[in-house]
């Protein structure tokens, strides 16, 4: 009988000194400062948060120049020979004398240019300005089969221009340098010779 007070003892105190160790919310992983929480969005707001940029670049020029210039001039003279001073020096023969001259010039010149370029590249935020708008910076390499391009962001993003999903358009940057480098194999299929642009330096029309 004593053994057994003994034994219901013992077991009090182990379950006493295992409550003390519990703790109330122990059901609950504790949140680590580093996570972020629940309702937290992934927009980029500190320095080191990434964003995605969707380039949406389009550029159109048409420019016409059409030049007509025309001079006529026509001169004449006539001398009959009379200098009424025929007590000094006699009259000379006359002469008629014309004079004519035209200058025209006609140049016309069209330049057609269109161009389309749509990517998208994620880029960090590398620091805040003091009205808090983000400075971000970025660089996306490919190379595909020898073909490298290499895009290259930079500029000045407004908090509230960037969407819900962590991305801003292009036009919406403040200072966007857009930068679009291709090399490899397709380079010198995509430029003109040595050959045909010293013609162009020296050809004068």
């Amino acid at each position: 009988m004593r053994s057994k007070v003994v034994a219901a003892l013992v077991l009090i105190l182990f379950l006493l000194c295992e409550g003390n160790c519990l703790l109330a919310d122990s059901i609950w992983a504790k949140r680590d400062r580093n996570m972020r929480r629940l309702y937290a969005d992934d927009v980029a707001r500190q320095i080191g948060d990434i964003l995605t940029v969707k380039i949406r670049e389009a550029s159109k020029v048409d420019n016409k120049a059409k030049r007509d210039l025309k001079k006529e001039t026509d001169r004449s003279t006539t001398f009959n020979g009379e200098l009424n001073i025929d007590h000094v020096l006699p009259s000379m023969p006359g002469f008629t004398m014309a004079a004519g001259s035209s200058n025209e010039l006609k140049s016309k010149a069209d330049y057609k240019d269109e161009r389309s370029f749509v990517d998208s590249v994620t880029v960090v935020v590398v620091d805040i300005l003091p009205n808090s708008n983000l400075v971000i910076m970025g660089t996306r390499n490919r190379n595909i089969s020898g073909d490298v391009q290499t895009i290259e962001v930079s500029g000045i993003v407004r908090p509230s221009d960037i969407a819900f999903d962590n991305t801003v358009r292009s036009e919406q940057i403040a200072n966007c340098r857009i930068v679009n480098k291709n090399g490899g194999v397709a380079e010198p299929y995509n430029r003109q010779g040595w050959l045909g642009r010293l013609f162009d330096i020296l050809w004068p029309f």
